[in-house]
């Protein structure tokens, strides 16, 4: 699947920033990017899974990342990350604000603290990535950003209300960021992810009682009944952070099998 961002044409060369690299859909767009040919730096909090991606796309690829271990709550952590890719390449093209935690609880139930915590690494971070980013992409005569929302910032879910908020809060500011930079040549876009296999779905089958049901719940969510992978969000990541995505932006766009069209066939609603 990684191979398709050669399809688009537009990757090789570009400078390319992307957080949450140590895993999961941060890892493999960081490799998808390296195999078309970007100038990947990536960042991420956990530092002996940063360096194992970095190593694995070596192995992989022959080419070498670069790796800074970054807090992404922190403006002075993403702006050295920003900047270092600028420093190390003279300027930059692409922003992909991936990290993301999962707040499964009842607002009543939900503490301060964990309200602050969610709203900090979901929404935070990517107000920081685009704020430090976009001077950088001016400069550069434009660029693009990609936001990992969820299909939880388009439709609304019992059961993790506070994860919902920070990601229609992304999609809005995806959304008006696309219009007021558009003029400089910066496109923005969010990406909708549902049921992907990353280490969020892994942790929660391994707590699962019954996995076989667990994976059954999961996929039966979604209108092509089947849980994405990681390569399949990191092709649409390439996608539009090149140049065939020329003129998108202000895009909300799912990728979760149908989970967020609407109801499943079969669901049964009270009236």
């Amino acid at each position: 699947m990684v191979m398709a961002a050669h399809r688009t044409g537009g990757l090789v060369g570009k400078v390319s920033v992307i957080t949450g690299v140590a895993s999961g859909i941060g890892r493999a767009t960081a490799l998808a990017f390296a195999r078309a040919g970007a100038l990947v730096v990536g960042g991420d909090q956990d530092e002996v899974g940063g360096r194992e991606t970095a190593r694995l796309i070596s192995d992989a690829t022959g080419v070498t990342i670069v790796f800074l271990p970054t807090d992404v709550t922190s403006g002075h952590e993403v702006a050295r990350l920003i900047q270092t890719a600028v420093d190390a390449h003279g300027h930059l093209d692409a922003l992909f604000n991936n990290v993301g935690v999962n707040l499964v609880r009842m607002v009543p139930d939900v503490t301060e603290e964990e309200w602050d915590a969610t709203i900090d690494t979901n929404l935070k971070s990517v107000f920081l990535g685009c704020k430090f980013a976009i001077p950088h992409l001016a400069r550069a005569g434009g660029g693009a950003i990609v936001n990992n929302a969820s299909n939880a910032g388009i439709i609304g879910r019992p059961g993790d209300p506070v994860y919902c908020a920070s990601k229609h809060g992304i999609i809005g500011l995806t959304r008006s960021l696309a219009l007021g930079h558009g003029p400089q040549g910066i496109r923005v876009n969010a990406i909708c992810p549902g049921p992907i296999e990353t280490p969020m779905i892994k942790a929660m089958r391994a707590n699962a009682s019954d996995t076989a049901a667990f994976d059954r719940n999961v996929a039966g969510q979604t209108a092509l009944k089947r849980i994405g992978t990681a390569d399949e969000v990191a092709d649409l990541v390439a996608f539009l952070c090149s140049d065939s995505a020329r003129n998108i932006t202000g895009a909300a766009i799912p990728i979760d099998g149908g989970k967020a069209a609407g109801m499943i066939p079969g669901m049964i609603v009270p009236s």
